[in-house]
């Protein structure tokens, strides 16, 4: 799937700074949650849900060029893995938490994806920490994380944990048409191990999902990948 799509881009961004948290999951339990169409990818017969942080950096329409104070601006994911009833591998997000009202109310309009409204905030330390908060808006609980990429990087191998979870290039939506599909194409990412200072899980509580009891199970991170973002299709 890391072809470049036979489409015509309609957005380009740059993904930055990300952090991946990784929990094993009960493949049963997910599916409930999925539309019809949709089911659960498994590895080693577990289901995985993704806690994911990051930077959104440089976000602008193909032919626009971006706009300080709209284009940069933080987002955090809960997401799973699945593939459709042709087999395709893709990300199904639960929801995606966002500082930016124009970005939040364009990726609903558009393209039908769960976005949150949220205040939000990070720094990175001159040592290359990132302290990470978010309160979606109408919640009381701040998220707070607190994380350093490794500087040496990889890519993760096929057949791998790393490259079942990192390796996704298309984006599941439910529209009012129905089930639509979204590719997006971006180098494979630059791998890091993490030192994760302080993590948080609310966001399976805000899903409607119960509480992570121990820490993620896997945890990786990316210093980032440009990425070009297609239509949707069915």
């Amino acid at each position: 799937m890391r072809a470049v799509p036979d489409q015509s881009v309609v957005m380009r961004q740059h993904w930055e700074d990300l952090l991946f948290l990784h929990w094993a999951w009960d493949p049963a339990e997910i599916q409930k949650r999925l539309p019809p169409g949709l089911h659960v990818d498994t590895f080693d017969g577990k289901g995985w849900i993704a806690i994911v942080p990051f930077f959104m950096k440089g976000i602008r329409p193909r032919f626009c060029p971006a706009v300080p104070g709209l284009s940069n601006f933080l987002e955090m994911n809960l997401r799973t893995y699945v593939h459709d009833d042709q087999g395709r591998p893709g990300v199904w997000f639960d929801s995606l938490d966002c500082n930016q009202s124009l970005a939040v109310w364009t990726a609903r309009t558009l393209f039908h994806l769960p976005y949150q409204n949220a205040q939000m905030s990070a720094t990175k330390t001159p040592a290359g920490v990132i302290h990470y908060r978010s309160q979606r808006r109408g919640d009381a609980v701040t998220s707070e994380f607190a994380y350093r990429l490794k500087p040496e990087t990889h890519h993760s191998e096929p057949g791998s944990l790393e490259f079942f979870l990192a390796e996704r290039y298309l984006l599941f939506t439910q529209t009012p048409g129905g089930l639509r599909c979204g590719r997006v194409h971006h180098a494979p990412y630059p791998l890091a191990e993490v030192e994760l200072g302080k993590w948080d899980a609310d966001l399976f509580r805000l899903n409607g999902y119960a509480m992570p009891t121990r820490p993620p199970d896997h945890v990786i991170g990316s210093s980032g990948v440009q990425v070009q973002v297609y239509p949707l299709t069915r």
